[in-house]
């Protein structure tokens, strides 16, 4: 029973703030990296941020360039969170927002299909 829970998406002006969060269960958490994917209207699911576990990895995060110095990732272990903290937000942001586990605790980039369980996204939307 792993699920994954995005929330935190809506509308905000551009340069403005936002933060997701994505609530897991059903697994171990420590011992599986956690990634953040965005897809835009036309184009393909591409990653984000993903951090990896502490049991098994060094709990360390990746950034895709795009989003680097704007977004942040964080676990919440009291709750078995995984959060996007995203500043700066910029039009070009604008996607569905998906969260997902990795097969393994160790993840520094964005294999899709590495990645085995996925949440039914939040939608982001940057537009003044």
């Amino acid at each position: 029973q792993v699920q994954l829970v995005e929330s935190g998406g809506g509308l905000v002006q551009p340069g403005g703030s936002l933060r997701l969060s994505c609530a897991t269960s059903g697994f171990i958490f420590d011992f599986y990296a956690v990634g953040w994917f965005r897809q835009a209207p036309g184009r393909e699911r591409e990653g984000v941020a993903c951090i990896s576990g502490t049991s098994g990895g060094d709990g360390s995060a990746w950034y895709a360039g795009p989003v680097r110095g704007r977004f942040t990732i964080t676990k919440d272990n009291t709750n078995d969170t995984v959060i996007l903290q995203m500043n700066s937000l910029k039009p070009e942001d604008t996607a569905i927002y998906y969260c997902a586990r990795h097969s393994r605790a160790r993840s520094y980039t964005f294999r899709i299909t590495d990645y085995e369980y996925w949440g039914q996204g939040t939608q982001v939307t940057v537009s003044s």
